[in-house]
């Protein structure tokens, strides 16, 4: 790693993600709780391989936080609970939660760039991990049709 590295920098941010993905934990093991319907089976499935993506991302995060001398976070990120357990309204929270995550790890990616290939290789992995979930979850919203008045 060059000696340019903000480590300060880059632990703020790794514990900002690993507090987003242990709330991933969390919220996908929620909403496998609460999928109803004929597509519960498959639909729970893939909620609680989410919830264990979640947790091995927070255990990398982790372990490259404290590689690096840092203190990992025992908070999780807010959860909202909107009691609304409908699949497009949990596809569409999951959406909006894995569009957050994108953000944080390109935060990251922008961080380390130049100073540490090692960072800048997971960086772009879960990059590309993330917006694999974006492509998933908007294909699978696509099926729902909003309700319109009168029919």
């Amino acid at each position: 790693m060059n000696a340019e590295l903000d480590t300060e920098a880059v632990n703020e941010i790794l514990n900002e993600i690993l507090e987003a993905e242990l709330s991933g934990v969390v919220r996908y093991t929620h909403y496998s709780l609460m999928i109803i319907g004929p597509n519960r089976i498959p639909l729970v499935a893939f909620m609680k391989a989410q919830a264990a993506e979640s947790l091995l991302h927070a255990e990398q995060v982790g372990e490259i936080l404290t590689g690096l001398g840092g203190h990992p976070s025992l908070r999780i990120t807010p959860i909202e609970e909107t009691h609304r357990h409908t699949i497009h309204d949990i596809l569409s929270e999951s959406l909006a939660h894995e569009l957050s995550a994108l953000a944080q790890y390109r935060k990251l990616l922008a961080t380390v760039v130049g100073h540490s290939v090692f960072l800048e290789e997971f960086a772009r992995g879960q990059i590309s991990a993330e917006e694999q979930h974006q492509l998933e979850l908007n294909k699978m919203l696509r099926d729902f049709a909003q309700p319109t008045s009168g029919m």
